[in-house]
């Protein structure tokens, strides 16, 4: 970043901090949708795919987009793929609602997201994909579905034969074709064990281009994140800077990071191992500040334990949907449920808890009987319309069966989102 970037960026932070300052000094909030009626007028919950009695498929990573269909109208698209352990992921599938969600096509499989043979290796090692999201890429008329590299040896995660991870994606072109695999490629020793977007947020530019982050690191400790820019063209993604990294030393260090844009400002959310989730802000998508721990806005930190967050945009509104420790939820594996929302003070960089519900209630008892709460901390939100957000989210019991049912949260604003659908 250059001195007049670094200049212009602390003269916006201090401009933002002196209007805060003054809304506190007058007595007005410093968030415009505070003092009015809450944003969120209601938020329910369907079920897409039953499999609690274990007499079916159990699908897992369901994350979806919206795309034009032939006549401009909104269609979502869904990746997901089966589970039958720890990660252990079965074909990437996809599947197709017209209806704003109400019914959805039979899960089809991507051919190019199986598993395939290593070159070089006789035994039955196979590199495999998971966590994918989908994006819609207007400026190219395609959508981009981004994942990492995994690799299995029979039925099981090889946890002791990985090899190096790396991102992989497929495109889908207007007429429902799938590409081959592909590999976003970045030749950078810091990345030699494992560099990966995995199940982030991106954010497609007006240029086309597409900002988004990586967690990477030379070994499987003390992990970074950065931001990352790339450029696509609906069939090459390929990586145009990246930025200097955030650290966090504790365990794998930092994880699963998602990016989003909020008034003019770009935000990331990261996953750590040191029972906190983190935010930092970045005005270019480069050049981040120091990350913060996630707390309320009295002060009082989150505790959140290894888990994703994701964001969910409303033009009047930041929000977070996150997992945190509960007293409902003490010995429930990672604090993985129930799933919590809560509007992001933006200039204060925290939690407004005032605002939090539930967005996918805790199903059992959290305390005496944790091993029968379906866990939900792998979840995706898509702006579906102007009237509403989803969050999605495919249940597992790893305790008990590999069981699950595939739920659709549907957040209803009470005022229009006027973000653009894609």
């Amino acid at each position: 970043m250059n001195a007049e970037n670094t200049r212009n960026g602390h003269r916006n932070h201090c401009a933002r901090l002196a209007l805060f300052c003054l809304s506190m000094l007058i007595g007005l909030p410093s968030s415009a949708s505070w003092g009015a009626d809450p944003l969120i007028a209601s938020i329910s919950k369907e079920t897409l795919w039953k499999n609690r009695d274990g007499k079916s498929q159990t699908w897992f990573h369901p994350r979806v987009c919206m795309m034009p269909g032939d006549q401009g109208q909104p269609v979502a698209l869904m990746t997901l793929q089966a589970i039958g352990g720890s990660d252990y992921f079965g074909q990437v599938h996809w599947s197709l609602s017209s209806d704003l969600g109400k019914t959805w096509s039979e899960p089809e499989p991507i051919a190019a997201l199986g598993r395939d043979p290593i070159p070089g290796r006789a035994d039955d090692l196979r590199a495999a994909v998971c966590d994918v999201t989908p994006q819609y890429h207007p400026q190219s008329d395609s959508v981009l579905a981004l994942g990492h590299v995994v690799f299995y040896k029979g039925e099981y995660f090889a946890r002791k034969e990985q090899l190096a991870r790396y991102p992989v994606y497929v495109t889908r072109s207007k007429d429902g074709t799938w590409s081959h695999r592909k590999i976003l490629e970045w030749d950078d020793p810091r990345g030699s064990h494992i560099y990966s977007n995995n199940c982030g947020q991106r954010v497609v530019l007006p240029s086309g281009d597409v900002q988004m982050s990586f967690t990477f690191g030379p070994h499987e400790e003390n992990r970074m994140v950065a931001g990352v820019l790339t450029s696509f063209d609906g069939d090459l993604l390929k990586i145009k800077e990246v930025g200097p990294p955030l650290h966090n030393p504790i365990g794998r260090g930092l994880l699963e990071p998602s990016v989003t844009e909020f008034d003019g400002q770009f935000w990331m959310t990261i996953r750590a191992e040191d029972n906190y989730g983190y935010v930092s802000v970045s005005d270019d998508g480069l050049n981040w500040a120091e990350k913060t721990a996630w707390a309320w806005d009295d002060g009082e930190p989150l505790g959140m334990s290894t888990t994703q967050q994701h964001w969910l945009n409303h033009s009047d509104g930041l929000f977070l949907v996150y997992t945190r420790q509960d007293a409902s939820n003490e010995n429930v594996l990672r604090w993985r449920s129930p799933l919590w929302i809560a509007q992001v003070d933006v200039e204060r960089r925290c939690l407004i808890r005032s605002s939090e519900q539930v967005v996918l209630p805790l199903v059992g008892d959290g305390v005496d009987a944790p091993d029968q709460v379906a866990l939900m901390g792998n979840f995706n939100v898509t702006h579906a319309s102007p009237n509403e957000s989803w969050v999605t989210v495919g249940e597992w019991l790893p305790r008990d069966g590999y069981r699950g049912d595939v739920l659709l949260a549907r957040i209803r604003w009470s005022k229009p989102n006027q973000l653009p659908l894609w």
